[in-house]
């Protein structure tokens, strides 16, 4: 039971990645595409090369939530997502503390303490390609 529940995370929260990162990547899901999104990035402080920080984020979500809810390099899915999460911690929600209710960093902080988790256990036995 333990696989499958390593599987159900991993696809949950892998995939969610894979949305995000299509959203900034390709404007699809309603998400606002890499100009938009670096526009925006430029508007909360980040001056130079929005359009490139929102390529990257997209690549990163998109690649670690594949490679995460594939369980294939799991641990390298793991490190694409956390550095996505502790930019949006220390660029975004940091300043509003902890709590989700008032747009802090709460569900970084969870999504980094799943993923980190799942790569240190490993993604168990339901994974894309077959594991030794």
């Amino acid at each position: 039971m333990a696989d499958l529940g390593l599987f159900i995370i991993r696809l949950a929260v892998g995939l969610t990645f894979v949305g995000h990162g299509a959203q900034k990547l390709f404007g699809w899901f309603g998400g606002p595409g890499p100009v938009k999104f670096g526009q925006w990035l430029e508007s909360i402080g980040i001056k130079t090369g929005g359009i490139t920080w929102a390529i990257l984020a997209g690549l990163f979500e998109l690649i670690g939530g594949l490679l995460f809810s594939a369980g294939l390099l799991t641990w390298l899915g793991a490190i694409l997502i956390i550095i996505v999460m502790i930019d949006a911690i220390f660029t975004v929600h940091l300043k509003n503390g902890f709590w989700l209710t008032e747009g802090g960093y709460e569900y970084n902080f969870i999504l980094i303490a799943v993923v980190l988790g799942v790569a240190l256990i490993g993604p168990g036995d339901y994974v894309l390609f077959y594991k030794p």
